[in-house]
């Protein structure tokens, strides 16, 4: 099985906080050249600064800049299972590849509970759903049992693990292992080579956004079974993953890196962080060093 990397796309920004969708178009353009796949409204996307409106019309302009060329998932998860069963259902209309749905954040949820909003929202939809485990962000976590049992529902295809552990990635994998046709897909940028060595699907990144060449690399030198090749251009992700997210909140981070290289994309929202010209003169010297500006 071929493995694939999605890259968790930047939504861009006027500078009067609208949303400008033809330089997401752009976007999209340079990671499908790239060769990746698309999600879109995650957490690198702005999804939380996003209105229900705004995320079908970005679902829509993604879709058709992809002309089918690419895989295209959406983000469709909120706090509530009404208002992400809402979404979802545009997103099935539109037509896309598959629907993930992050965990409930603010609210606080029993593994029950979980079992209850996933299987909800994928019994209403047709398109593949994709769980979306980020509890440092969401502070609900979908634990290893609970993803074996929504594994076993028809339309759950699979998992996108944003936590960052080793060990429950590893756990995600078991269940893969375990029950048919369960994907996993990393979200750690650091852990994308070692997550395909132990049976992943592939990775959705957010770093990918500043490097898609060097995302891209890793995945076609696994698939053509290059694993020096695959692991050289891991390490350049992984440290460059190091040293810019020792300068700020990651995703903060990562559109700052993009902007510097191509302004259009704009800043994110308020109340996100926004860099000082300290912190942007740090990131330029560290795209200087990689080669990158």
């Amino acid at each position: 099985m071929s493995r694939q990397a999605f890259v968790a796309l930047v939504t861009c920004f006027n500078e009067d906080e609208t949303v400008n969708y033809q330089a997401t178009r752009a976007q999209v353009r340079r990671q499908v050249e790239a060769g990746n796949n698309i999600m879109c409204a995650g957490t690198n996307g702005d999804f939380t600064a996003l209105t229900f409106e705004e995320k079908v019309r970005l679902t829509e302009e993604v879709v058709d800049e992809v002309g089918g060329r690419v895989r295209v998932i959406v983000n469709a998860g909120m706090p509530a299972t009404f208002e992400t069963i809402k979404l979802a259902r545009e997103f099935d209309r539109i037509g896309i590849d598959g629907i993930a749905v992050i965990t409930p954040f603010f609210i606080a949820c029993t593994q029950d509970g979980l079992v209850r909003h996933f299987s909800t929202v994928a019994d209403a939809v047709q398109t593949p759903v994709y769980l979306y485990d980020i509890p440092a962000r969401t502070q609900n976590h979908i634990e290893p049992q609970t993803a074996r049992t929504l594994a076993r529902h028809g339309n759950i295809a699979g998992i996108k693990d944003s936590g960052g552990a080793k060990e429950t990635l590893g756990a995600y994998l078991q269940v893969s292992k375990e029950v048919d046709g369960f994907q996993v897909y990393s979200g750690p940028d650091h852990l994308v080579l070692w997550a395909l060595q132990n049976g992943a699907a592939g990775c959705i990144s957010g770093l990918g956004n500043a490097m898609p060449h060097v995302l891209a690399g890793i995945l076609s030198a696994f698939n053509s079974g290059n694993v020096a090749e695959a692991e050289r251009q891991q390490a350049i992700f992984a440290a460059f993953r190091t040293d810019l997210y020792a300068l700020g909140f990651a995703p903060a981070m990562v559109k700052r890196a993009l902007y510097l290289q191509d302004a259009s994309v704009g800043a994110s929202r308020q109340p996100a962080l926004l860099p000082n010209d300290e912190q942007d003169a740090q990131v330029a010297n560290l795209l200087r060093q990689y080669g990158m500006l």
